[in-house]
């Protein structure tokens, strides 16, 4: 089969090769998918480029990169029924603690790692439904309705924050966005109602004035690049849901400011997601599409060949949704 992969950490364009290796086989309890199209996320690419912490050389000799996908199950391992052959899916943890992701023509993987897509999804929107889809809808409604609250979104143009945005006004949130000011009408076509320049001196001043009293929940891409911004807007007891900070990923943090709010820092991992919580962030992306309220946005889809594009794409700022690679 076809396939992107590398065997040694780099720039997308010197260490990702477009190559060939055999077909995999599904193994007890795994299916076998004719992949569709992959999904390109900004942690692919920083897995690819070394930039996990204490990770000095991939983990194994060759590595097909990407975790999320989608396509349609053509055979199935012992202990999987036949009547999922044919199934159109979505897959998570492609490329998670595994050799072979999902850049290439198949995958094969833990049978309750690929989805069933329901009637009126697309396969497109299906490779959008892991890291971005999963991680939005546990940062948002993880821990239930938003309904009558006020939440600031930050990064609302990328794929997370957009759908986040999304989410969190079909739960009845008001909902509070930052991102840069060319990307302003995105994020209010998600639905925010305020969005502010993340770079505003006057930010904390102008989130008070919206919502005096402070907010219930930051949903926050860039934690320690606002983590001395963040106490001042919180209510007591508010939380901070966190998944990223790429730009400071040691902060200090300010102690006595989020102590005397208690605030919560509740940091998310997708990649750990307890099977509890994930099939809650399932039914929650599955019942918002179903009510015309979740639109996966895509960027860019690049062929399968031009994977470092994608990858380097993942990692610029202002993309306006998800990155995929065209398989078939």
């Amino acid at each position: 089969m076809r396939c992107i992969s590398y065997s040694k950490f780099g720039p997308a364009s010197e260490v990702l090769m477009f190559t060939e290796v055999p077909t995999p086989e599904p193994q007890d309890g795994e299916v076998l998918v004719r992949l569709h199209f992959s999904g390109a996320n900004p942690s692919d690419a920083k897995a690819r480029a070394g930039n996990r912490p204490g990770v000095t050389k991939p983990q194994y000799e060759l590595v097909i990169p990407n975790s999320d996908g989608s396509g349609i199950i053509t055979a199935v391992g012992k202990g999987v029924d036949t009547v999922r052959i044919g199934e159109k899916v979505w897959i998570w943890n492609g490329q998670w603690q595994r050799p072979y992701g999902t850049a290439a023509d198949f995958i094969a993987l833990p049978s309750e790692q690929a989805i069933q897509i329901p009637n009126g999804i697309s396969l497109e929107t299906g490779a959008c439904l892991g890291i971005p889809g999963l991680t939005a809808a546990h940062c948002t409604l993880g821990d239930g309705s938003l309904a009558g609250k006020t939440i600031l979104i930050s990064g609302g143009s990328g794929s997370v924050g957009n759908i986040s945005i999304q989410l969190a006004k079909w739960s009845g949130a008001q909902v509070i966005s930052t991102g840069s000011i060319n990307r302003f009408d995105h994020i209010y076509n998600a639905g925010a109602d305020h969005v502010f320049d993340y770079g505003d001196p006057e930010l904390a001043k102008k989130i008070m004035e919206i919502s005096p009293s402070g907010l219930d929940r930051a949903i926050e891409v860039e934690f320690g690049q606002n983590i001395n911004f963040l106490h001042e807007v919180m209510k007591p007891y508010g939380t901070v849901s966190i998944y990223g900070s790429a730009k400071n990923m040691v902060p200090v943090i300010p102690f006595g400011q989020y102590l005397y709010k208690a605030i919560k820092l509740d940091i998310a991992l997708i990649y750990i997601l307890p099977e509890p919580e994930r099939k809650l962030a399932i039914q929650n992306l599955y019942r918002a599409h179903k009510a015309g309220a979740l639109e996966t946005k895509i960027d860019t889809i690049y062929n399968l060949e031009d994977c470092s594009l994608a990858h380097d794409l993942t990692l610029k700022p202002g993309r306006k949704g998800a990155v995929l690679l065209r398989i078939i």
